[in-house]
């Protein structure tokens, strides 16, 4: 069947122009010249994409596009923001919206058929993944705070979607206590909240889909706030989390959850919703002391026998100051998975550029190491 594209702009040479280049292309077409129009239609023609201009004299861009996405009939519509607005900050509002992609005029016409392509199969993607089995969930924790849970699970995902080409979702559940939001440049970090506040009974997958954050980086976000009153929000919002996590199972063929520490609410529940967990430590006696026992309280709940427990070393010191690899495993009893090297500098400059580690330094060696890992789920899932 011939697909069906919504264009939404009120400049009628761009509506001509972009809709006989598509027609060309065999996909069938329907314009709108205002916001509301644009809701009017997509409503209506329920389109296969909308391809979405943001200077409207009435509604724009972003208005028109969060109203898309808390409406049930037009939530998963795939849009495509096509602008003259350049600047990162009007990309960055975009997506917080919840438009998909993101592209400025102008713009060579191979260009905007690859992205309109791409959309198009992804949103086939989803749609088939959503009537399958629950999708792989892996916890990423720690025995103690500030050893990089929130750090290495933002960068996995990255990776591993990098590898894949896959639907990757990573959600932070630590509510008040998140950071993806700062650090990325995104000022909505409220997902987590908004679900946690929602009756248990309301929470599906089409409720999931609308508080995720869609990244330029490929990866969807659920954020949580960094507000330290929000915290309570997860000690009385329980249930909600716990159907919060099984929907999310829904949603992509691989989750992450930054669960960070075994001292959040509702921690059980989260763990025993996780098909494995990455457990993080230090080269420190304390901090393996710690994670040792922490392993013991893992093992009660299936972990280590019949789900994965997969152990990580997050250097930050210098090796002087280290245990040696035999001495770590000795302690912990099993092999180290993986040892990521510590990246001060590289840390600071990915968080003054409001991207991932791995993005700044493609080639360096904590991205080849961050690489490795997403290598070995991406070998191991697809079997």
């Amino acid at each position: 069947m011939m697909e069906k594209i919504l264009i939404v702009d009120d400049d009628l040479e761009t509506l001509r122009l972009v809709g006989l280049m598509l027609q060309r292309q065999g996909y069938q077409i329907v314009s709108a010249r205002n916001g509301n129009e644009g809701i009017t239609q997509a409503k209506s023609e329920k389109p296969d994409l909308i391809i979405l201009d943001i200077m409207m004299p009435d509604l724009d861009g972003y208005v028109v596009t969060q109203k898309l996405r808390n409406d049930p009939e037009t939530a998963n519509i795939p849009i495509l923001m096509f602008t003259a607005k350049s600047q990162v900050d009007d990309k960055v509002a975009g997506y917080e919206a919840g438009a998909d992609d993101y592209l400025t005029k102008p713009v060579h016409p191979a260009e905007l058929i690859a992205h309109i392509k791409s959309l198009l199969a992804r949103s086939k993607s989803r749609t088939a993944q959503a009537s399958k089995k629950q999708g792989y969930k892996l916890g990423v924790l720690s025995a103690k705070g500030g050893q990089g849970v929130s750090t290495l699970t933002l960068n996995l995902a990255l990776a591993y979607h990098q590898r894949t080409r896959t639907e990757i979702i990573a959600a932070e559940l630590r509510a008040g206590q998140g950071t993806w939001a700062g650090e990325l440049g995104f000022s909505n970090a409220e997902g987590l909240n908004n679900l946690l506040a929602m009756n248990p009974g309301e929470i599906s997958e089409q409720a999931i889909e609308n508080q995720l954050i869609r990244t330029t980086f490929g990866v969807r976000l659920l954020l949580a706030s960094s507000r330290s009153k929000d915290f309570d929000t997860l000690m009385n919002g329980l249930p909600q989390l716990e159907a919060t996590l099984q929907q999310l199972g829904k949603l992509a063929p691989l989750v992450l959850f930054d669960i960070g520490n075994p001292f959040i609410p509702g921690f059980v529940k989260i763990v025993e919703n996780c098909d494995e967990v990455i457990l993080i430590s230090e080269p420190q006696p304390f901090s393996l002391r710690r994670t040792t026992e922490l392993m013991e309280e893992l093992t009660e709940q299936g972990f280590g026998k019949s789900k994965l427990i997969t152990p990580v070393i997050v250097n930050r010191t210098r090796s002087d100051l280290q245990l040696s690899a035999n001495q770590i495993q000795e302690m912990l009893g099993q092999p180290i998975h993986l040892v990521v090297p510590p990246a001060p500098e590289q840390s600071y400059h990915a968080a003054m550029r409001n991207i991932p580690l791995v993005q700044l330094q493609p080639d360096g060696i904590l991205t080849q190491q961050i690489n490795r890992l997403a290598e070995n789920y991406a070998n191991r899932l697809k079997k």
